[in-house]
């Protein structure tokens, strides 16, 4: 506004002070106009364009899907690391989308761990397949929280490598040395890493039931209980028969947290192999633990039963034939 005063000021000044002046600057001004004028009038102009000025084209998408993609696609790939969280997370939400998974599959490589693990859970969200290579190879990821991600969107959609990271996180070893703890780099086996994941991060993905207000109140910020119960609990739906020996190992932790889920999950697995080890938990000084240990001894001594009928009555009709 200043500088328009001044000019304004200048200006008339200039006139006041020379007529002569203003006459040659208003000629030549309506030399400019003319010429002005004449090129205007010989660029063809658009049929559907609007007279006077020309517009400029309009800063916003021209449709809500537009918007939607503009908006999502700015947050990904923005400064914040926050936004691409948040953003990426949400991506989630679109299932069979080749647009959003590659927003999704690309946060895997972001230089934030709370974006690679927001990557990898919208995948999981997604269901997507096609994404299982890469998330199989975040499961080496630096980060616990990245590798667990990683490894719950696997498991949702029932890929068995998913179950290498949980095996990892209660036992303090990936199955058979592979992935880092091979090579003394993986920070899955450091129980004050895994603890900064938190409670909520350790029981969010497998809730503890009736048991998770317990623990809130007893688990301390140093604790990795609550991810590695967490962990226990997924391992009840290995396939490898192996599992139910280390479960049945872990059921002696010297957290209650995680003795609970190995029995709860050794219960699950049904294999009545595992009875003398949930048998010795019925007399924990944990009465959650005692609990599950008694449940769980009941429950593996029906399948045993029925499995010793079911070969009874086979055996009879082989005798008979």
């Amino acid at each position: 506004m200043r500088a328009i005063g001044l000019g304004s000021a200048l200006l008339a000044f200039a006139i006041s002070s020379c007529p002569q002046s203003f006459a040659i600057l208003e000629s030549t001004r309506q030399t400019a106009g003319d010429e002005q004028s004449q090129t205007k009038a010989d660029t063809p102009q658009s049929p559907n364009a609007p007279s006077g000025k020309p517009q400029a084209s309009p800063a916003r998408p021209q449709s809500p899907k537009e918007e939607a993609w503009q908006t999502l696609e700015a947050a990904c790939a923005g400064n914040k690391a926050a936004e691409r969280e948040s953003a990426t997370f949400a991506l989630g939400l679109l299932r069979n989308d080749a647009k959003a998974r590659k927003l999704a599959e690309r946060a895997l490589s972001d230089a934030k761990a709370e974006v690679r693990s927001a990557g990898a859970a919208a995948l999981g969200e997604m269901g997507s397949r096609r994404s299982i290579p890469k998330l199989r190879k975040a499961l080496n990821d630096k980060e616990p929280s990245v590798a667990l991600a990683a490894a719950h969107a696997l498991h949702r959609m029932h890929d068995r490598s998913s179950y290498e990271v949980f095996y990892e996180v209660l036992t303090k070893q990936r199955k058979g040395g592979k992935g880092l703890i091979s090579s003394q780099m993986s920070t899955l086996s450091d129980p004050k890493k895994v603890a900064q994941l938190g409670f909520e991060a350790g029981i969010g993905f497998i809730p503890f039931a009736g048991n998770g207000w317990r623990a809130i109140k007893e688990v301390r910020k140093d604790d990795s209980s609550p991810v590695r119960a967490a962990s226990a609990r997924v391992l009840a739906e290995d396939p490898d028969p192996g599992t139910t020996k280390v479960l049945a190992e872990q059921a002696g932790d010297k957290s209650w947290l995680v003795r609970a889920a190995a029995l709860e999950a050794l219960a699950k697995r049904g294999d009545p192999s595992a009875l003398n080890a949930v048998e010795l938990y019925i007399m924990d000084e944990k009465d959650v633990v005692r609990y599950t240990a008694a449940a769980a001894t009941l429950r593996l001594l029906a399948i045993q039963e029925a499995r010793l009928s079911a070969n009874s009555k086979e055996q009879q009709k082989l005798v008979q034939k």
